[in-house]
């Protein structure tokens, strides 16, 4: 069977949980609500593989709905159950919802891609939605010289995603609200319905000459100026400003 298969995901991760849970509480003596919070927290983290939000609110509250039911805890404050939701909130921001979730850029990916669009020594490459700074260290990989930028909305991932990526500079930025002129390319893992917004803010701010990459999904009703293939089969898509219709 393969590991994605629905619901495959959501019992891997309620089990872990759970381990996480009997583990902490039991064995190390943690109090319950810290042990919950440690079991939840490892929950809404991997809720984020979730292929539609329906799916990464049912991994992130399958463990404390059933611990609820199952009675273990016996009688807890009625707060402690809001913890999921908190961690979800602060790692995943409402308004962000709309935007791809926390999936990470593949290693290896994006190999090739300097070949295929060469950019000077010092050129400044944003990856809009960094998140953990995956995307990012693929990229310093083909353009060990750039000027890399990540822009992120959640905190708790933009602290580590500078973290991981001293090589860049990460900001906690809106990436639809931030100036993208500035930059010779902006890359993007986001999602089929994002890439329309992408392509008109692209054409307003990118300066002729830069580029758009995308991976995996392409612009609709736009021809790519270049595709790249990826090693598992998955396409980056470039695109090159001036964005006239083609």
């Amino acid at each position: 069977m393969h590991l994605r298969a629905w619901p495959l995901p959501a019992l891997l991760v309620w089990a872990a949980s759970w381990s996480v849970f009997l583990a902490g509480h039991r064995w190390l003596g943690l109090p319950p609500v810290a042990a919950l919070l440690l079991a939840a927290g490892l929950a809404v983290t991997f809720s984020f593989r979730g292929s539609t939000r329906w799916r990464r609110i049912f991994i992130a509250w399958g463990f404390p709905v059933s611990l609820a039911v199952s009675g273990v805890l016996g009688h807890v404050p009625a707060w402690t159950w809001l913890l999921p939701l908190a961690l979800l909130v602060v790692l995943y921001p409402i308004h962000t919802w709309r935007d791809a979730p926390l999936f990470p850029t593949p290693a290896g990916a994006l190999a090739g891609l300097a070949r295929l669009v060469p950019l000077p020594a010092g050129a400044r490459i944003a990856d809009a939605g960094c998140g953990l700074g995956n995307g990012l260290r693929e990229l310093h990989g083909e353009y060990p010289q750039a000027q890399l930028s990540g822009l992120e909305w959640s905190w708790p991932l933009r602290l580590a995603c500078a973290w991981r990526c001293g090589f860049a500079r990460v900001r906690r930025a809106d990436i639809w609200a931030a100036d993208w002129s500035g930059y010779d390319m902006v890359y993007l893992f986001q999602r089929p319905e994002s890439m329309p917004r992408a392509a008109v803010k692209a054409g307003r701010e990118l300066r002729p000459g830069a580029w758009l990459a995308s991976l995996e999904f392409s612009v609709p009703d736009r021809v790519a100026d270049k595709v790249l293939v990826c090693p598992d089969g998955r396409r980056v898509w470039l695109y090159r400003a001036p964005f006239g219709k083609r």
